[in-house]
């Protein structure tokens, strides 16, 4: 039985399920055990964590006046939440005027997802290349060059203009040796996405795209024994991982005036948290600008979807959960709903159950947040796949639905990327 407690109450004797977080928040890399050793408690109290999912069928419980949440609560009160998403008016942040838009930009027509997707993998593999070099110069001591690296924000924005999910989808497949190089590209296209879904000018979405394109260029300076460790790291490497945000900032200084001040602070500011408990300065919410607060949801929700190599990345949609478990102290309330409405509650590559009992995977967002298209190929009736089928949900007397997440780990289909994404061989 699960229960999900502060925790100021977790205690020695207590089986940890599971961390309200991002492992980018603590330095265990897994959970589900029982808290035996007084310095791992320790070292979760002194974490930014707080709350945990805790079994009490396999470890002690808390006390009975102890406030609880049980998992069907928190999944009433998030479907609750995501339902009335839709009717919410859209979060838009007042910007200056955006000047005429040139003929290149009014040639960037609309695509469908199957056509954005050639464009996106060739992006891709440019920007891998791109930014490899780019960490790779600023591992030998030498200034960032930020025209390079606003050439290929363009290309990301072009992107995203074209067809707001498929870069943004694609981005997200990454090999665990690739990710801290198309970690960088997949949050300069989340940028980008949640920056034109609040209405910024752009100006400002490019700046947006810019500060996820730089904000962990620091990692450059971490050992990569450390930043690519398989294992628990210690606290003087977790010290050590940290300190890349400050690291970056000054790296980005030394480009002598070619950044603009918003992306220093979002390289800086990044994992600050509304609640006052984030790094490296703790600030309190007001003095968290918006490009930060936006770089830190999009940051950790690329960080949570990708492999590692001490974890496989979570579901899409079942990362979008957990994360709304943590937005009342960790994100800007307003601005991850708004960044759910850039991607979608159940985002392209999400694996979700139909009312019929067939299993599909979504493969394109619709103007109903609820309703996708979705690429369905397993009955959970028969216990067999079946003959792909595209159902559109948003379709007028659809008879189908979406019930419920699936998690990829559980059913283990080996072939779910490349059935929403349409390719044989993925860009890797």
């Amino acid at each position: 039985m699960l229960k999900r407690i502060s925790v100021q109450h977790l205690a020695l004797g207590m089986y940890l399920h599971q961390f309200c977080g991002s492992w980018m928040d603590h330095p265990f890399w897994r959970t589900g055990f029982v808290l035996q050793d007084p310095a791992d408690l320790a070292r979760i109290h002194s974490t930014t964590i707080a709350e945990v999912w805790i079994d009490v069928s396999k470890g002690l419980d808390v006390a009975s006046d102890v406030a609880t949440t049980s998992p069907e609560e928190a999944q009433a009160r998030l479907d609750t939440d995501f339902s009335e998403l839709q009717e919410m008016p859209d979060l838009k942040i007042p910007s200056a005027p955006s000047p005429a838009p040139s003929p290149r930009i009014r040639s960037l027509a609309p695509a469908t997802m199957a056509e954005e997707l050639g464009h996106a993998a060739s992006i891709c593999d440019h920007a891998r290349q791109a930014v490899s070099s780019m960490f790779h110069e600023a591992r030998m001591g030498r200034a960032v060059d930020s025209s390079d690296a606003r050439s290929l924000v363009q290309e990301i924005s072009d992107s995203i203009t074209r067809h707001p999910s498929a870069l943004i989808s694609l981005a997200r497949l990454k090999t665990a040796d690739d990710y801290t190089y198309m970690h960088s590209v997949a949050v300069c296209a989340l940028m980008v996405a949640l920056a034109r879904q609040i209405g910024l000018d752009s100006a400002r979405i490019r700046t947006s795209g810019m500060a996820g394109l730089m904000h962990d260029i620091g990692k450059a300076a971490i050992p990569l024994a450390v930043l690519n460790k398989p294992g628990k790291l210690t606290d003087e490497e977790f010290d050590i991982v940290r300190g890349h945000s400050e690291h970056g900032y000054r790296m980005l200084l030394e480009c002598g005036g070619g950044v603009e001040d918003e992306v220093l602070d979002a390289c800086l500011h990044h994992h600050e948290k509304m609640d006052g408990s984030g790094y490296p300065h703790r600030l309190p919410a007001e003095q968290i600008s918006l490009t930060a607060r936006m770089t830190s949801i999009c940051d950790v929700y690329d960080a949570v979807t990708s492999d590692r190599p001490y974890k496989r990345g979570w579901d899409p949609a079942e990362s979008l959960r957990r994360m709304a478990e943590w937005t009342n102290g960790h994100f800007d309330p307003r601005l991850f709903q708004a960044f759910v409405k850039s991607i979608g509650i159940y985002p392209v590559g999400s694996l979700v159950r139909l009312t019929s009992g067939r299993i599909g995977v979504v493969m394109e967002q619709a103007a109903s947040l609820v309703s996708p298209r979705v690429k369905v190929f397993f009955s959970t009736k028969s216990d067999l796949r079946i003959p792909p089928e595209i159902v559109d949900l948003a379709q007028p007397g659809c008879p189908e639905k979406i019930v419920g997440r699936e998690d990829p780990d559980k059913w283990r289909f080996p072939d779910l990327n490349e059935l929403w994404t349409g390719m044989a061989s993925l860009p890797r």
